[in-house]
């Protein structure tokens, strides 16, 4: 649950960083606020995999700032690039999130009831996040640039799980 915790503290900051981008480098205020509210309900799941963290007597990960930090600058980086690009970054991260909770799903105790629920509705969250940024504009993002993602996306999670 804490690589979960650690992927949402994450989406806040890519949502945070992209909604300050579209105001700042294109002036799209109705952008802006999409990601707002996608970033509201990724503020929820951050809640949601807190509490649960809590209720397993675990922790978050001391490095939560670290990949605050990291992810917003990509979110910006993404939003300089332009709007479709800001929105195909969108639909990449999310499919990719999509996938691993699918897999963390699978990996999940049959009688983990709470952890299931609340991964089961992420994963819901997190394509609808995908679909609505696909619709807004989103171009596909390079082989490169997703791989790349994907890279960075396991040193996270291989990290964020033991620190």
């Amino acid at each position: 649950m804490r690589v979960n915790h650690v992927g949402e503290v994450c989406a806040q900051a890519l949502y945070n960083a992209q909604a300050l981008g579209a105001r700042a480098f294109s002036g799209n205020e109705v952008l802006a606020q999409h990601f707002e509210a996608a970033g509201k309900e990724e503020g929820d799941h951050l809640a949601w995999t807190r509490k649960r963290i809590d209720e397993l007597g675990s922790r978050p990960s001391l490095l939560n700032p670290l990949w605050y930090a990291g992810a917003f600058g990509l979110g910006l980086l993404a939003s300089r690039m332009g709007e479709r690009v800001s929105l195909g970054f969108v639909v990449e991260t999310e499919r990719q999130v999509e996938a691993h909770l699918a897999h963390h799903m699978e990996r999940l105790p049959a009688n983990d009831l709470a952890s299931r629920a609340l991964v089961a509705h992420m994963k819901e969250d997190e394509a609808r996040h995908a679909r609505e940024a696909q619709h807004a504009g989103a171009v596909e993002l390079p082989l490169p640039a997703k791989l790349a993602m994907k890279a960075a996306a396991k040193v996270m999670t291989t990290v964020a799980h033991r620190i």
